[in-house]
């Protein structure tokens, strides 16, 4: 079985120096019939090795579940790199970032009182122990010394970012290896000294994550890893977009000069991202550095491979950078993405939530006011009565992340955590309140991640502080199945589902305008694209291929504002929104 090794001054491979090129994949983000062609692409590109994160709240979206079947056949993404001829790298975390709901870790971890972030806390480590069980059991069997692909593995993620819990380090360090992992371990800081000095493990090789400057930060590294090769975890060559930003791209001349230069030193790079993929459902993560910021469906991240998995002007400019410093196979011709189909579809049949709720999800009645996680819901209705004189203010701790504020069934307005929204003042003190209550994602990076999500009180209206709540928790995945027991009604105001068919003539990877809607969510036969808003930058969502089929297809789509033009449009390229504002 092939042997790789930390050497004193590289990685070895069967005794000889191993140079890692690597890029990121996020088996999640690609649907697993789209598996072996990025992985192939990547390797076109020049790439010897790919990278992944496990995002444990994928699998385990609920305690005691891990969950491995389509997009999440974390074995089968590693098999389909072995059979490329390329090793992997696994980066399991417990926490991983990657711009994903809650960076990974799952919602129902932060519903016991007092359990630990990311530190050595028993209720904490219990449930991390059951993740990485699960995981490794995987992972092990596919070591290189057992024939498999995976050359390394991570232990947590940028953790000196975070935390300096040496003890919660060690322990994980203890656990991989009890689980037998036997290939090495590494961690990954941005180097600076506090980062790499707080975040690394004695006896575990310590890698950078940057995107520019590599010389003087491999300097960096090397001066807390006086041996062992040099590598860049993350070699940032993009980066991803929020909504109501600029979309980011970076120039590919530039990042090809950087890639460069680092590889010219010997060290080793694992690309971040050399394809990014999609946020599909409601996966997307957030960043709250004082302004809550959303991150948008489309992982693009200006990656080498675009969002259809299209090879960019990056990808040539990095494949002849690498071809400098490694061998490179034959480039084939890539076909031209074909015209859009011409298709006449119109989104109709509306279901509006709040003339039929009980079609969307069951009431459960509630003594105070909950939050988004004790009723285990990304979206929901919350309903009460008011009784009180003139027009009174509606006051809020906090809104996680937006409200939409109804009085019966009329519309009032809007509370958005962006805009630090937590009053609103209603139109009179009589009548049914209703708040539809949308997370928009996790924050994904900082002091607040694992924060309860929904309404946070105290609630008050003027003086009172309603007891007495109704929540209808509200299943988006099966908002495609509401017409099966559902008549359609008039379109009005508040959430309306819609829907559309349309015929194609082959399946092949499309996306779908939606400039002329205004924020809401759509599936494809079922597959949840994801979400869109008329904000931007991005103004299309990206439909895989195996989703589509020859023959009739059909388009839901959840429209929460106003839907000013029910036309369904089609492109073959995506329309990512402007470069600044």
């Amino acid at each position: 079985m092939p042997d790789f090794a930390i050497g004193e001054s590289d990685f070895l491979l069967d005794g000889k120096p191993f140079q890692i090129i690597s890029g990121a994949l996020h088996y999640f983000r690609i649907h697993p019939d789209q598996w072996a062609d990025r992985i192939e692409k990547a390797r076109l590109m020049g790439l010897n090795t790919i990278e992944t994160y496990v995002p444990w709240n994928a699998h385990s979206p609920r305690r005691g579940v891990f969950d491995t079947s389509g997009m999440l056949d974390l074995e089968l993404f590693l098999r389909r790199v072995a059979e490329a001829g390329l090793h992997a790298i696994v980066r399991p975390g417990p926490y991983i970032c990657a711009e994903w709901d809650n960076g990974g870790l799952p919602a129902w971890l932060f519903r016991e009182p007092g359990v630990g972030v990311r530190r050595y806390e028993p209720q904490y480590l219990a449930a991390v122990g059951e993740y990485l069980t699960e995981v490794l059991r995987i992972v092990r069997p596919l070591q290189t010394d057992q024939g498999g692909p995976v050359l390394l593995l991570q232990v947590e993620n940028e953790y000196g970012a975070f935390g300096n819990d040496s003890t919660y380090l060690k322990w994980l360090v203890e656990l991989f290896r009890a689980q037998g992992i036997t290939v090495p371990l590494v961690t990954v800081d941005q180097p600076e000294d506090e980062m790499l000095s707080a975040g690394g493990i004695d006896g575990v090789h310590r890698t950078g994550s940057f995107g520019s400057r590599s010389v003087e930060r491999l300097a960096t590294l090397r001066n807390h890893q006086p041996t062992g090769p040099l590598m860049c975890m993350e070699f940032w060559d993009g980066w991803f977009d929020d909504w109501g930003g600029p979309h980011h791209t970076t120039s590919a001349t530039e990042a090809a000069t950087e890639l460069d230069a680092l590889l010219a030193t010997g060290a080793s790079v694992n690309i971040y991202m050399v394809h990014g993929g999609t946020n599909f459902g409601l996966t997307n993560g957030a960043n709250d550095k004082g302004v809550y910021r959303p991150t948008v469906t489309s992982y693009d991240y200006d990656a080498p491979l675009d969002e259809a998995g299209r090879p960019t002007a990056k990808f040539h400019a990095f494949r002849d950078v690498i071809a400098r410093h490694a061998p490179v196979p034959p480039l084939p011709d890539f076909p031209e993405p074909g015209a859009a189909p011409e298709i006449t579809a119109t989104l109709g049949e509306p279901i509006r939530l709040l003339d039929r709720p009980d079609s969307w999800g069951t009431w459960r009645g509630h003594d105070s006011l909950p939050t988004l996680d004790d009723i285990d819901a990304q979206f929901a209705l919350y309903r009460t009565s008011l009784d009180l004189e003139g027009s009174p203010i509606l006051q809020l701790g906090e809104v996680r992340d937006r409200a939409q504020v109804f009085l019966d069934g009329d519309p009032v307005g809007v509370l958005s955590r962006a805009d630090h929204d937590r009053a609103i003042t209603l139109p009179r003190g009589r009548g049914r309140l209703d708040l539809i209550v949308e997370d928009q994602g996790r924050v994904n990076y900082g002091p607040r991640i694992g924060e309860p999500k929904g309404l946070i009180g105290p609630l008050q209206v003027g003086a009172t502080t309603p007891a007495s709540w109704q929540t209808l928790a509200i299943d988006l995945n099966a908002v495609p199945e509401l017409w099966t027991a559902t008549l359609p009604t008039t379109a009005g105001v508040g959430p309306t589902a819609y829907r559309a068919a349309f015929s194609l003539t082959e399946a092949t990877d499309l996306f779908v305008r939606t400039d002329a809607w205004g924020k809401g969510f759509a599936w494809v036969n079922g597959f949840c694209l994801g979400r869109y808003w008329h904000r931007g930058p991005q103004h299309t969502l990206y439909i895989p291929g195996p989703v589509l089929r020859a023959g009739a297809n059909e388009l839901v789509v959840l429209e929460l504002d106003t839907l000013p033009d029910p036309a369904v449009r089609f492109s073959t390229v995506p329309d990512l929104g402007p470069t600044e504002y």
